[in-house]
């Protein structure tokens, strides 16, 4: 039995967003092939995601003196450990992101910064270089957009999934995948048709993923 953690960055409803849908579709068709895996959905949007800020930062600075944290630094680099732990405790991971103004929402940055931890996920070698510490996990990226950005002109403006996909990388993630629902706002007579061929490319990634 395993388990599959539902990553989702977007706050609209449901109704209102095309790549939750999508990603929602996913998760029921994953299920269906494996019905005794565990799914368990974090809503970044809904959850507590600590921001690095000042309070991080002095944390950690804490830390590695073997210093006394206060109340406040305890619970922040608390809820981050609890996030990392349960991404870690994951089999598989599945990230429903939209993009915004060539990018990934805000709040996914901040939770990616909860998971890339010097240490935990990854650490340097006797060389100097970044090695990446985390092995055996599958990652499929639901990602979508409202332009086209897979190929033609505009492909060099997505800073979006070649971010999640190095990222994930750089801490050691190489089983990595994407479906993108895109163009539904440079095509809007072709939604109804975007949207049913993604969900045909996930109902088939969910019978080997």
């Amino acid at each position: 039995m395993a388990k599959l953690l539902y990553v989702t960055a977007n706050p609209k409803p449901m109704e209102l967003s095309y790549g939750l849908q999508v990603g929602e579709y996913f998760i029921n068709e994953y299920k269906k092939v494996n019905p005794n895996d565990t799914v368990e959905t974090f809503d970044i949007y809904n959850e507590n995601v600590p921001l690095i800020d000042g309070t991080v930062l002095s944390a950690w600075g804490k830390l590695a003196a073997q210093a006394e944290l206060t109340e406040e630094e305890a619970k922040a680099v608390g809820r981050m450990n609890e996030i990392l732990e349960q991404f870690l405790s994951a089999d598989k991971v599945v990230f429903a992101t939209p993009m915004w103004n060539l990018s990934f929402p805000p709040m996914l940055k901040a939770y990616i910064d909860n998971l890339v931890i010097a240490g935990k996920t990854f650490k340097y070698n006797e060389q100097g270089q970044p090695v990446g510490l985390v092995e055996n996990k599958k990652v499929l990226h639901i990602f979508s957009s409202g332009g086209v950005y897979s190929e033609g002109p505009a492909q060099s403006w997505d800073f979006t999934n070649p971010f999640l996909q190095s990222i994930l990388a750089f801490i050691g993630i190489t089983d990595y995948s994407v479906v993108r629902v895109e163009g539904m706002n440079a095509f809007a007579d072709k939604v109804d048709e975007i949207v049913a061929a993604s969900k045909q490319k996930v109902e088939e990634v969910a019978k080997t993923f």
